[in-house]
């Protein structure tokens, strides 16, 4: 099994990376400091919006897998779901980046 940064730490890394790249990034909510599952929205100019999730993988690993993408027909949605989640889960975090080709900041390490 992989070590686990804590989740405050991660979640603040991941907002300097993005503005440090010129994009926008944003908790929209704080869960539990250090082993809050992390939902990371991505986004590009406020469209073609996805949800990612780390997920365990068998061989004790984690994996970034998309959750949810916004579906052009009924944008409200995705806000919706992340609503349900959330109060599903008292220690969820939710952020959201804003910038181009966003998956470089997940799905690298």
């Amino acid at each position: 099994m992989e070590p686990r940064l804590p989740a405050q730490f991660e979640v603040g890394a991941l907002i300097r990376l993005v503005e440090a790249a010129g994009g926008f990034a944003t908790v929209l909510r704080k869960g539990e400091r250090d082993g809050g599952t992390i939902l990371v929205v991505l986004t590009e100019k406020g469209g073609n919006t996805r949800v990612f999730e780390r997920m365990p993988r068998p061989d004790g690993t984690r994996e970034w897998l998309l959750a949810k993408a916004e579906d052009p027909e009924n944008r409200q949605e995705i806000q919706e779901w992340l609503a349900r989640r959330g109060n599903q889960d008292p220690d969820l975090w939710i952020v959201e980046l804003d910038i181009v080709n966003g998956e470089r900041f997940i799905r690298s390490g």
